[in-house]
């Protein structure tokens, strides 16, 4: 009798390569974010990816990481987790629903997380920890109950894809 495969990947690891594969889609050259908004049925409801918004040309503003503000990318770009939003296909399903995304979220994103019911964020990579900005994530997750947890891949197939 043949049994059913046995290394197969995990709910999570499959979100979190979904949000990597939308990663895939920014344009940005230095950092590319996506993220993946789960229902409580476990059913996909929003991806996005980190770029410019809809009908501005990734040719004409700047892609700049340091430098006069209006000349960098940071006042244009949409992180990949209110585009996940945004997308979302339903957005009562975004009350309770969990988001796979590639980078912890900013303040901006957490605030936006916060307000639209998002319970629970997993991440791959926590590389800017410490600043500011993320350090407020932290805390707004906190005072509103988000929870927040890294996400280690079980599967070396998925460790590959990740990179």
């Amino acid at each position: 009798m043949t049994t059913k495969r046995t290394d197969y990947i995990s709910w999570e690891e499959y979100f979190m390569a979904i949000a990597q594969l939308s990663a895939k889609r920014s344009k940005d050259p230095s950092t590319q974010v996506g993220a993946c908004i789960v229902n409580t049925q476990k059913r996909i409801i929003g991806i996005g990816y980190n770029g410019f918004p809809t009908g501005c040309s990734d040719d004409e503003l700047p892609w700049n990481r340091e430098g006069d503000y209006l000349n960098t990318k940071y006042p244009y770009v949409c992180h990949a987790e209110m585009n996940a939003i945004t997308n979302a296909t339903n957005k009562q399903d975004l009350n309770g629903a969990g988001m796979y995304v590639s980078l912890f979220p900013c303040n901006e994103c957490a605030k936006l997380i916060v307000q639209v019911g998002i319970k629970e964020v997993v991440y791959l990579s926590d590389k800017y920890h410490d600043e500011p900005i993320f350090v407020a994530a932290r805390k707004i997750f906190d005072m509103a109950e988000v929870k927040y947890r890294q996400l280690y891949p079980q599967h070396k197939k998925i460790e590959l894809f990740l990179d």
